[in-house]
């Protein structure tokens, strides 16, 4: 079986290494500097690049383009020159720690389901994967806890060669149809799957899996989730996150859910409460307005879409003109520029009036022939002109 002979396949754990320049040139996105050999990983199978450095020069990314890996760099490197390369070891053990927990996950997964990894992604933070099948939350766990007992029984990593005989023959798993030798990622008894990525030697090194959360996704379903180091960052950030809360609602750590679920039945009650206070204000503001015309315009201070919404269906229902319309500067913004509007009509047809205003007024919104709600982007005196021409004639 024929090896890789990149230094990032020969040795994953090589952090630095020296090499020559080759070629360098100044592109769209930094100089491209090409070596002679590298153990910087091109971006590729799901997995960012490696970053580091070369010499003096940072490396921001690596690609493979038409079988020569480029290093991007901030600084240009003169050709022919010895240069040393410096992995930065914290990205790319933790990128080896996430690849090859990925590789569990889908392992477990397939093996439980039969399901294809149809997607793979990682970020800075968050590792995704998605599968082309349906999965519960129980079933998930399941997973996650079988994923973790791999874990603490260190299985081996292995890398694979096999002849195109022995491909033939072998069960893997791969994403497309693969010509040529393949490398074979195998662990044993939990997967085997062609891959291009760098990995740790024993699955003891991946550290706690966590799964984040599953989402439904093109019909099967997404997972996000982390490992090693990113599990533990997730944690620690999850614990800040629940000890403020905690100080917030002033309740222990561990009781911040029952906290949370009191102070929403006292928002609720409050905001009913409320809710019957406007009701009370709109009708006594109802009784105080005229009665009988074609066109009622009405300004309020300080309402929401919702409380504009139940002012106007109100003076509608009271009959108190043929269309009625309240308006209300949007808060926080020029009381002559942002206006949220309701315009509501038990007889008259409101559907086409809608869009000429929204064009006059540098309108947004709609609605159906009894009623228009959105917002205006003009002065209440043009406002006020535009609503009288179209409903008062």
């Amino acid at each position: 079986m024929e090896e890789l002979n990149e230094l990032f396949y020969k040795d994953p754990y090589l952090k630095s290494f020296a090499a020559t320049v080759t070629s360098c040139s100044e592109g769209k996105n930094g100089f491209e500097v090409v070596l002679d050999d590298t153990a910087f990983y091109p971006e590729g199978g799901g997995q960012p690049a490696d970053h580091g450095t070369l010499g003096a020069a940072q490396v921001t990314d690596v690609r493979r383009v038409k079988g020569v890996i480029i290093h991007y760099t901030d600084k240009p490197l003169e050709a022919g020159t010895k240069v040393e390369g410096k992995i930065d070891w914290e990205r790319r053990f933790d990128n080896m720690q996430n690849h090859t927990g990925e590789h569990v996950l889908s392992g477990l997964v397939h093996a439980k389901f039969k399901y294809e990894n149809v997607g793979f992604h990682m970020d800075d933070d968050i590792v995704t994967v998605d599968f082309n099948g349906p999965m519960t939350e129980e079933e998930l766990k399941a997973i996650e806890k079988a994923a973790n007992d791999a874990v603490a029984a260190d299985v081996p990593v292995e890398e694979l060669f096999p002849s195109a005989s022995e491909l033939e023959t072998l069960d893997y798993r791969s994403k497309k149809e693969i010509t040529g030798r393949v490398r074979i990622i195998d662990i044993p008894g939990l997967d085997r799957c062609a891959c291009c990525g760098t990995h740790v030697k024993k699955t003891g090194e991946i550290g706690m899996i966590k799964c984040l959360t599953l989402s439904k996704h093109r019909g099967g379903v997404r997972i996000e989730f982390v490992c090693g180091g990113r599990a533990l960052r997730s944690f620690a950030k999850k614990v800040e996150e629940a000890q403020a809360v905690s100080q917030l609602l002033s309740a222990k750590p561990d009781e911040i859910s029952a906290a949370v679920r009191k102070v929403l039945a006292e928002v609720q009650a409050r905001d009913a409460k409320i809710a019957e206070l406007n009701l009370r204000y709109f009708r006594m503001r109802a009784d105080a307005l005229p009665s009988g015309g074609k066109f009622l315009l009405a300004e309020e201070e300080g309402l929401t879409p919702g409380d504009l919404k139940t002012f106007c269906n109100l003076l509608t229902e009271e009959k108190k003109a043929d269309v009625c319309a309240v308006i209300a500067a949007v808060p926080g913004s020029d009381p002559d520029t942002a206006w949220n509007y309701m315009i509501a009509s038990e007889t008259a047809d409101l559907k086409t009036a809608g869009k000429p205003l929204n064009q006059a007024l540098n309108g947004r919104g709609g609605g159906n022939g009894k009623f228009l709600q959105g917002t205006y982007k003009a002065p209440k005196a043009e406002i006020e002109k535009a609503l009288n021409a179209a409903f008062n004639a």
